[in-house]
């Protein structure tokens, strides 16, 4: 609205779809729409009938009621965020909208119900698969009732889960989010009870008046938004992969939290040893370079030794300045003989290491259970690929010695136990062979070829074993590169040579394997027609720039639209393969866990003395999880510890 006249009337249809009831009752005709802009819209609150479950009898007339149900919403109030290590404080139920129900178990501010008789008396319906629970974040409340001895069963429905496969690209799938965009309605903030920063309480110390309208609002929300978001799953088509992909894999992301992961901290510390003591070394080799002491960490001081004090180029400037980050030090590290723009670039990558992983990883320890419990993420990536926090796993370096290292202080949790290591063999490129059905590259993977020499060969005209290593980096530039719609100038900028040579590659590339442009071209008819593009399983995600009128906005939008098809899918075979491996390690009672999931990677705890058995069943499960037209290869392999099970 700042930079585009519009008149009220025109923004009419979104102030109703957003709620902005105050803006529409002033809307008497047409106007400049900058006259309101500065107007904060009015939100409702849910105002409920929420209800406090304190005595006996309150828990005896509550439970009269909720046995009438065959669906509720269910939330849980505690100590942290941190489900295995948190005290629960309270449970909340809704099963109409306008309506909650809070069950306060622990409290400092008053009487409340005895936590073992009242969970007790609620086990038969929180244990029955046959009574469904929806919630909002679920998982977090699964393994807070696991920890309390309560196996929550039936439950159907996750909100946010609902969301997030209806809108991938939504900025957060947070409940407070989720009920102003879709219900119109204003959530009481957790700061409101708990306060902020070195101040802040534990909901033990919240009055219960106040809990019973947040915890209340949570369960009552939760079940308005099952309402909302249920049928349209069913309208979008996604009602199969939400019951059948996403919501069993909840119950194994849960599982796998809660189970955590062992580190060997002696091992650890030998590796922040290492990682301090290169982190000075190279301190010292960049001051004797530079010719003089400076704040390595001052973006200002290293540009002033660069850029002054060197005259190097100045690649590129920000509002604050000329830039030094990672991509203008590659630059100048490859424009120029001197060593300073490198041993910058390897000192922030070993201080990163330091900082960000090894020091912090003993302190996400758990007391309760002496391990560390990453939280897995379904609903943050547009792609469908899951995420992880605290730690980041996906995030540990693996392409230098010091930041495979960390993973070597990732143990098995029993003695006698070892860590397989199942890792898909290039899994995008077969799916993107199945997709193209391009025969080409059907053929490298039909024959167990090495995808980036066949491809090489069969550009430059040669036999395999005539390949350069040069050659083969090229190829396998463009194989990913496709993948995420890589042009040429990025092909040359990452191989070194000149654009019209990328180009030419490229286009020779495509004439040799024809089926993957017509995929592209595809994909991007698909996002084109509908709006959105679907992955092999019928994920969806829509490409709103691809009718952009802005060039580079609709180029970016052609590039999701493959790379979503590609990566999605492949996302989605992961997810597949965990889910039947969880299924079966139940099933036939295996003494083997799921312990962590990066990218196409899973991390497995099992006995030494049935390792061989238990590899073969994890290949079988992967490679089985979708069927594609050509062969899915999976590498797996077993050790001690993280590192040497790569």
């Amino acid at each position: 609205c700042d930079t585009t006249k519009v008149t009220l009337g025109e923004l009419k249809p979104t102030f109703e779809e957003l709620g902005f009831r105050r803006l529409l009752s002033r809307l008497d005709g047409p106007g400049e729409a900058e006259d309101f802009i500065a107007e904060e819209p009015e939100r409702e609150s849910a105002s409920g009938d929420y209800r406090l479950v304190a005595t006996e009898q309150d828990l005896k007339n509550f439970l009269a009621e909720l046995k009438k149900v065959d669906l509720f919403a269910i939330d849980t109030e505690t100590t942290s965020v941190h489900a295995v290590d948190c005290e629960l404080v309270g449970l909340s139920f809704s099963w109409e909208a306008g309506k909650g129900w809070y069950l306060a178990l622990r409290s400092d501010k008053a009487d409340t119900l005895d936590p073992g008789a009242a969970l007790e008396a609620l086990r038969p319906i929180l244990e029955d698969p046959a009574i469904g629970k929806c919630g909002q974040n679920i998982k977090y409340d699964l393994i807070v009732l696991r920890q309390a001895g309560i196996e929550l069963a039936g439950i159907t429905f996750d909100t946010m889960i609902a969301s997030y496969l209806l809108e991938p690209g939504r900025r957060s799938q947070a409940m407070d989010a989720l009920a102003r965009d879709l219900l119109g309605l204003q959530t009481i903030p957790i700061s409101d009870l708990i306060g902020k920063g070195k101040k802040q309480i534990t909901m033990l110390e919240v009055e219960l008046d106040k809990i019973v309208e947040y915890a209340g609002e949570d369960a009552d929300i939760t079940w308005r938004l099952y309402e909302l978001l249920a049928p349209k799953l069913d309208e979008a088509g996604l009602r199969k992969l939400f019951d059948e992909l996403e919501m069993p894999l909840l119950s194994v992301l849960a599982d796998m939290e809660n189970e955590g992961v062992t580190l060997d901290l002696e091992r650890l510390e030998q590796t922040r040893k290492s990682l301090t003591a290169k982190v000075e070394e190279l301190k010292e080799e960049i001051q004797r370079n530079a010719g003089r002491e400076f704040n390595i960490d001052s973006p200002k001081q290293l540009s002033e030794i660069l850029f002054d004090e060197m005259n190097l180029r100045v690649v590129k400037k920000t509002k604050t300045g000329r830039s030094t980050d990672a991509s203008v030090l590659e630059t100048l590290a490859a424009e120029t003989a001197h060593p300073l723009p490198g041993l910058i670039l390897k000192y922030r990558g070993v201080n990163k290491l330091l900082g960000t992983y090894v020091a912090p990883l003993p302190e996400l320890i758990s007391e309760k259970t002496g391990r560390i419990h990453a939280s897995f993420h379904q609903a943050v990536a547009a792609t469908g690929r899951l995420s992880s926090s605290d730690p980041n796993l996906q995030n540990i370096p693996v392409r230098t010695e010091q930041g495979r290292e960390i993973r070597a202080a990732f143990v098995p949790g029993t003695r006698g136990h070892a860590l397989i290591t199942a890792d898909y063999s290039q899994i995008e490129l077969r799916v993107l062979a199945h997709l193209s059905k391009d025969k080409g590259l059907r053929e490298a993977f039909n024959t167990d070829q090495d995808i980036h020499t066949f491809v090489a060969a069969q550009i430059e005209g040669i036999e395999q074993e005539q390949v350069t290593r040069e050659q083969r980096g090229r190829a396998k530039a463009v194989n990913f590169g496709i993948i995420y719609g890589q042009g040429a100038f990025g092909l040359a900028r990452g191989l070194g040579i000149s654009r019209a040579e990328a180009a030419k590659f490229i286009d020779e590339y495509k004439e040799r394997y024809p089926g993957i442009p017509k995929f592209m071209k595809t994909c991007v008819s698909e996002a084109e027609k509908n709006g959105f593009v679907t992955t092999m399983l019928g994920r969806r995600r829509p490409i709103p720039d691809i009718h952009s009128n802005n060039r580079n906005l609709r180029a970016l939008g052609e590039r999701l639209a493959i790379n979503t098809v590609v990566q999605g899918s492949a996302a989605d075979m992961i997810k597949q393969a965990m889910v039947n491996l969880h299924e079966r390690i139940g099933r036939e009672e295996l003494d083997m866990r799921l312990l962590i999931q990066v990218h196409d990677e899973l991390v497995l705890d099992a006995p030494e003395d049935k390792i061989g058995d238990y590899s073969e069943i994890v290949r079988e499960e992967m490679a089985g999880a979708i069927e594609l037209d050509v062969p899915v290869k999976v590498d797996v392999a077993w050790g001690k510890n993280w590192l040497e099970s790569k």
